[in-house]
């Protein structure tokens, strides 16, 4: 009788074991079976929401697979949240659409949201196209301009790794962090000219617990630029050159903005940039709290201001309601 209950003891465990096994084993999802077409012509937004839907809702970690060639995509929202880890693989290059039709009325390209243990890596590009955009970049001289283009926003994520991707040429800026917490971007390739207007190559606001490490970032605007509501940040082994360095701001712009905090930025090269460490605020502007900052083992090389705080910061000069300081 005790010989049967360990058997039959033993052939649960089994059975667990193997039904956990199954659920974890990880599927990958080819976008060109869903009819992804490598042409750089073809619309592919609607084949890589279909794969997108599978492999988030595929009960493991389900793979995204985005094989070798160029992929035009439209603006794209990739919504959570998924059963299970959502890998997507770039293995090839994304591209986006030229045609202001395609993109006038949307501030993203790709965007990610509500997604949780999403990891994006492959080797990959997104090119945003800029150079079809930045002409219609009117917001040195238009206080109600129309922003262009993000070409990646996460958006609500959480506990996730981007990785190992470049960004080339955005309309807008190349990432936003919004909302998100536990997140690392690492190894990533950001590349603009330096004449390219408010091309920031990562701008975060309101997320918790980032990391940005190892990473080169050459771009016409803030390397970095960090909003509202930044708390335990660090940024680690960036190059940045050109572009206008790492920026914390522009704070001050509404009322009762949340406080920026804990934030480390060490072992930074900055070379033949505007600026280097720099804190913005708008003038005049409302109380804003900016708290427990440390910056070591920065090099700075042929940049024009390698620490500024600037208390008058207007991007459409004249255009201020008043040029005075913000204290």
């Amino acid at each position: 009788m005790a010989s049967r209950l360990v058997r039959f003891i033993m052939c649960l465990i089994f059975l667990f074991v193997s039904i956990t096994k199954v659920k974890s084993q990880q599927k990958v999802f080819n976008v060109k079976n869903f009819g992804a077409v490598a042409d750089g012509k073809t619309d592919n937004s609607k084949a890589f929401l279909g794969v997108w839907n599978q492999a988030c809702q595929y009960n493991g970690p389900g793979v995204v697979l985005i094989p070798e060639g160029t992929y035009l995509v439209n603006p794209v929202v990739f919504n959570g949240p998924c059963k299970g880890q959502t890998v997507f693989s770039i293995r090839g290059g994304l591209t986006a659409p030229t045609d202001r039709g395609s993109w006038g009325n949307t501030d993203h390209w790709i965007t990610f949201q509500y997604v949780d243990n999403l990891e994006i890596n492959g080797g990959g590009s997104f090119d945003g196209q800029g150079p079809s955009a930045w002409p219609f970049n009117n917001c040195k001289t238009n206080p109600q301009c129309k922003q262009l283009p993000i070409s990646l926003r996460l958006n609500f994520v959480t506990n996730s790794w981007i990785h190992d991707i470049k960004l080339i040429n955005s309309k807008g800026f190349h990432i936003n962090v919004f909302k998100c917490r536990h997140i690392t971007l690492e190894r990533i390739q950001i590349t603009a000219p330096a004449n390219s207007p408010n091309t920031d190559g990562i701008h975060v606001g309101s997320t918790t617990d980032l990391k940005i490490l190892s990473s080169s970032i050459s771009t016409g605007d803030d390397c970095v630029s960090i909003g509202p509501g930044v708390e335990n940040l660090e940024i680690k082994g960036v190059a940045c050159g050109p572009g206008h360095g790492i920026s914390i701001g522009s704070l001050g712009k509404y009322p009762n903005e949340e406080a920026v905090k804990g934030l480390l930025i060490s072992n930074c090269n900055l070379t033949g940039t505007q600026n280097g460490l720099r804190i913005k605020t708008w003038a005049p502007s409302p109380p804003s709290t900016v708290f427990n900052l440390t910056f070591e083992n920065i090099n700075v090389k042929d940049v024009s201001n390698p620490i500024i705080i600037d208390q008058q910061y207007c991007p459409q000069r004249g255009a201020c309601a008043q040029e005075v300081n913000s204290c």
